[in-house]
């Protein structure tokens, strides 16, 4: 039996919806796997001391979660004020100076290779509608989206329990066992498991080759601790 000409597979789009909670997300994980790894491998090489490893990678944890949880706070914060001020001074120019703003609009549809007899009906609907006309220098002009003003205590929190749950991966083996030396072999198998799983969700959610993001994760964070281990063993 033949197909109606109307038959229409359905195309379904794959896009990751939120690309801000999973870049929060990678940025407390990477960072509380690979530190407090680092300072842990660091502190062996200058100390025989389990309690004293577990008291400076706790203090670092919790410092650490706070100062990358400030930091990612108040960067989306800025980003929504940076947006206001922006709009506020799109609203004045289109008020102000509509015949240079609209020259715009075909400037922004030229980089397309569209002609100014093509986009002339939509210059002319734009210009009739000055929210949507402010939306459209917004985002096509000046290439700004507009943020969520709550995402700035929600970005805080991720990035600061990501880097908890991160920073207690390389530490728990420390917190567990007594010996020292048991200690750095679990963490490092702990941490190199971790960046590995880790770097591969990671690439497989950005839509990039996972096994390339896992070494590549594994092989910075492996630099990491390296440094900080024999720099400590020089130093002590």
């Amino acid at each position: 039996m033949a197909k109606s000409p109307h038959h229409h597979h359905h195309h379904v789009e794959t896009h990751f919806k939120s690309p801000e909670i999973l870049r929060d997300l990678v940025l407390g994980m990477s960072d509380g796997l690979t530190v407090p790894f680092a300072l842990a491998a660091g502190l062996y090489g200058a100390t025989s001391s389990n309690s004293l490893i577990v008291t400076a990678g706790i203090a670092e944890i919790v410092a650490g979660s706070i100062a990358m949880g400030l930091g990612g706070y108040l960067a989306a914060k800025s980003e929504v004020e940076h947006y206001s001020s922006e709009r506020a001074r799109e609203q004045r120019e289109v008020r102000d100076i509509p015949h240079v703003e609209e020259k715009e609009i075909y400037e922004v549809f030229e980089a397309y290779g569209l002609d100014e007899k093509t986009v002339r009906p939509v210059a002319e609907a734009l210009s009739k509608n000055p929210e949507a006309w402010v939306d459209f220098m917004m985002r096509f002009e000046l290439g700004l989206e507009k943020p969520d003003p709550r995402r700035a205590f929600k970005g805080g929190l991720t990035i600061a329990f990501a880097y908890i749950a991160g920073g207690s991966i390389p530490l728990a083996p420390y917190i567990i066992f007594s010996d020292v030396h048991k200690s750095l072999l679990y963490s490092c198998g702990f941490t190199l498991i971790a960046l590995l799983v880790f770097g591969y969700v990671k690439s497989k959610f950005l839509g990039t080759a996972p096994l390339k993001g896992a070494l590549q994760t594994l092989f910075v964070g492996s630099v990491a601790a390296s440094a900080a281990f024999f720099i400590a063993r020089a130093i002590s």
